[in-house]
């Protein structure tokens, strides 16, 4: 009986995580959908075959913003799955 409360604590621990990562995935999808939205409406004033200056800077650092955020938010929720499944 031992041996069976383990293994429905590690897969009760294992559907966990997964769920987590799903989260975590979704969450990225949706942020890589909405700051492609938001950073061509900030940056992009005209279309053309080339990108200026400005515009090529602004996308940059609307990336480096994203990662950024993405990194910090893709953290806690380890830090959040870390924590839940000590308990």
């Amino acid at each position: 009986f031992i041996l069976f409360d383990i293994i429905l604590k590690l897969a009760s621990e294992i559907q966990m995580m997964i769920a987590v990562e799903q989260q975590k995935a979704q969450f990225e999808a949706q942020l890589v959908h909405t700051f492609t939205d938001v950073c061509w409406d900030k940056c992009m004033d005209k279309l053309s075959s080339k990108l200026d200056s400005r515009t090529d800077t602004c996308l940059a650092s609307c990336v480096e913003r994203f990662i950024d955020t993405t990194l910090t938010i893709t953290n806690r929720f380890t830090h959040m799955a870390q924590k839940g499944g000590m308990h």
